[in-house]
């Protein structure tokens, strides 16, 4: 199974069509840090991760992990944990995105496996298919309503991958 991002609204799986929201500067084949951009390419999935205070463990044949308040996700190309989920210290010197957040939108997140296996430095990180509630551009990753979410979550296994062109 593939979830196909058609283009920079629609996301479609099996005989469903979802509205969705990329990187505010589209697609791009070169990506980078930063530059606001959804990488093209087939992905694997990584695990979902929920919100277990908010929402429920989702149903799902991928990997479910709650999400705890020291998680982040390392988006520091000079560290040895680029582009990989770390537990958040007091002293922590690099920079990282938190995972446990105020807002909604990592209620719920599958990680798409850009530039993951062997991260290259300033290649981008952080690349998620997450919620959305009005569609705004973002700084790279795809975005999603929660109810497509949850749809989505109960057609994939551990071999679907996501195209983006």
């Amino acid at each position: 199974m593939i979830i196909i991002i058609k283009n920079k609204d629609t996301l479609l799986i099996d005989d469903f069509k979802f509205r969705c929201s990329v990187g505010k500067n589209g697609f791009t084949k070169k990506k980078f840090e930063g530059d606001l951009a959804t990488p093209k390419g087939k992905f694997n999935l990584g695990n979902i991760y929920y919100r277990a205070d908010r929402i429920q463990k989702p149903i799902t044949k991928l990997r479910s992990i709650p999400i705890k308040k020291n998680m982040g996700w390392c988006d520091d190309p000079n560290s040895r944990f680029y582009n990989k989920q770390i537990k958040i210290k007091k002293n922590l010197k690099i920079s990282y995105e938190k995972l446990y957040r105020k807002d909604y939108k990592y209620d719920l997140l599958i990680l798409i496996k850009y530039n993951y296996k062997n991260p290259i430095k300033l290649k981008g990180s952080a690349i998620f298919l997450h919620l959305t509630k009005n569609y705004l551009p973002t700084k790279g990753c795809v975005t999603i309503f929660k109810k497509d979410f949850l749809i989505l979550t109960k057609l994939i296994n551990k071999k679907t991958k996501i195209k983006i062109s």
